[in-house]
């Protein structure tokens, strides 16, 4: 363990990657762990409160990003200052994300079902950052090699011709495979193949007037949403908690 820590982490320089991840993935844990017992009233913690305003952990979050980031500017890649630094900035990112909802619609939205974005937006950002430390470059440039790197237009068309690729999933309404193509090129290629998503805008385009290819897009559609949501709830209930039911509307 010692060995591949030293070979994979620490001689490429990514310890401070490992570092803000760590601190990333507890702090979201953490904080939703002690949002959860506020809720429900127990333990010792509470809403932290100066002058009758409520003071979201966003805040701090934000200022830990700050400090973090413009530290880590400042002290490089190696050193305990860019270690420290780095554990900041992932302390402050886990604040932040964990209300990426509130930022979002601008409104406390923690408890509800809006609330459940926070989640997902956590739960692919640490994804993507296990990917990078793992050896995964944006666009696919990891996979080439010395001398490709060295040619700039070959970087360049590399670049190119996989953001491409995520622009063309993205259109078709796969926003989270969009993303990981940004890192993994070839789930791109899978969701570039694959049917839109209908109301997408390349449905909307290219299946105006092909009838069965939209039929067969909203089967598709329906079927992987019924398999999948009802495990995609329970991680997210697993992880940040029910959000409050909806109040029953009067008639």
């Amino acid at each position: 363990m010692g060995h591949w820590l030293q070979r994979n982490i620490i001689e490429p320089g990514k310890l401070p990657l490992l570092l803000a991840l760590t601190a990333f993935v507890l702090t979201f844990l953490i904080t939703r762990l002690v949002t959860r017992l506020i809720r429900a009233g127990k333990g010792p913690f509470g809403n932290v409160k100066a002058g009758g305003l409520h003071i979201h952990h966003v805040v701090p979050g934000v200022v830990l990003i700050v400090v973090g980031g413009f530290g880590a500017v400042a002290s490089g890649r190696h050193g305990f200052g860019a270690a420290i630094c780095a554990v900041l900035f992932g302390m402050g990112a886990g604040l932040v994300l964990d209300e990426f909802a509130l930022i979002l619609h601008l409104d406390d939205v923690y408890w509800t079902e809006e609330g459940r974005k926070s989640v997902e937006v956590v739960v692919l950002t640490a994804a993507l950052v296990g990917l990078l430390l793992s050896g995964f470059s944006p666009f696919g440039v990891n996979d080439m090699s010395q001398e490709e790197l060295h040619s700039r237009g070959d970087v360049i068309s590399t670049v190119v011709v996989n953001f491409l690729f995520s622009l063309a999933v993205l259109s078709k309404g796969k926003a989270r495979m969009a993303i990981f193509s940004v890192i993994v090129p070839l789930i791109g290629l899978i969701g570039l193949i694959r049917l839109a998503r209908p109301g997408s805008p390349w449905a909307r385009r290219f299946y105006r007037r092909r009838p069965r290819a939209r039929a067969k897009s909203a089967l598709r559609a329906y079927r992987h949403d019924r398999r999948w949501a009802g495990p995609r709830r329970k991680l997210q209930d697993l992880l940040g908690g029910k959000p409050d039911p909806v109040p029953p509307r009067a008639p």
